[in-house]
């Protein structure tokens, strides 16, 4: 039986990403990112609906696109993409800060574990207005 589950999810999200540069975990309540980290999280669970994409567990790529005014970029590509990748991934992990302040979307995943991250890319492109698009894909496995 072939496996139809789907190989590539990509996320659109109006807006800044959320990014991480400090040791304070973004998903804290009250965090300065809060509004960044739950704008990526229901745009992921609205995407992860749409697909009935399940979360992947082997090695993955993730590509992130950050459309933005020429000359106002806010972050550095690696903060941009450590807090999309954070907010992607599995959150079981970060559950000791508690996270109910999250609800349902405590349970949005698009893959386990930074880990399984191969390969990334980072592109930005102009636009008028803030947005950005983040896609996670199935990488074959090493042989």
């Amino acid at each position: 039986m072939q496996d139809t589950r789907a190989v590539a999810l990509t996320v659109k999200v109006s807006g800044l990403p959320p990014v991480k540069t400090e040791a304070l975990s973004i998903f804290a309540a009250g965090h300065r990112q809060a509004t960044r980290v739950r704008a990526l999280l229901q745009a992921a669970c609205a995407a992860a609906q749409r697909t009935g994409w399940t979360p992947l567990s082997g090695p993955i790529e993730v590509d992130l696109v950050l459309r933005c005014p020429p000359g106002h970029r806010t972050s550095d590509a690696s903060t941009l993409l450590g807090g999309v990748c954070a907010v992607l991934q599995d959150k079981k992990r970060v559950a000791s800060i508690g996270l109910a302040h999250l609800g349902v979307l405590v349970d949005v995943a698009l893959y386990d574990d930074d880990r399984q991250i191969r390969a990334m890319t980072y592109r930005e492109e102009p636009a008028e207005d803030y947005s950005y698009e983040v896609r996670v894909a199935a990488m074959p496995a090493a042989v």
